[in-house]
């Protein structure tokens, strides 16, 4: 049978606890940072994708309503 030596054991412990601090603290790290840039870009006035969505959504309607508007013309002075 063999033994273990204690101080083997000791270290391994050691690292153990040391791997668990160290992604705590980078878990921490992450947390803070993602609160920073969600900060920063809410003082910049981005857009959310929702937003920009429904404004592009808008501009294509107004834009195929000028094309038919357009065309309308475009037959009433060839009538002419």
């Amino acid at each position: 049978m063999q033994t273990r030596n204690k101080i083997f054991d000791d270290i391994s412990q050691l690292m153990t606890n040391a791997m668990g601090v160290a992604q705590g603290a980078r878990d921490e790290a992450e947390t803070a940072m993602k609160s920073m840039m969600d900060r920063w870009l809410a003082d910049r006035d981005f857009v959310t994708r929702e937003e920009f969505d429904a404004v592009r959504a808008m501009a294509q309607k107004a834009r195929e309503e000028n094309e038919a508007l357009k065309a309308r013309l475009d037959a009433l002075d060839a009538k002419d």
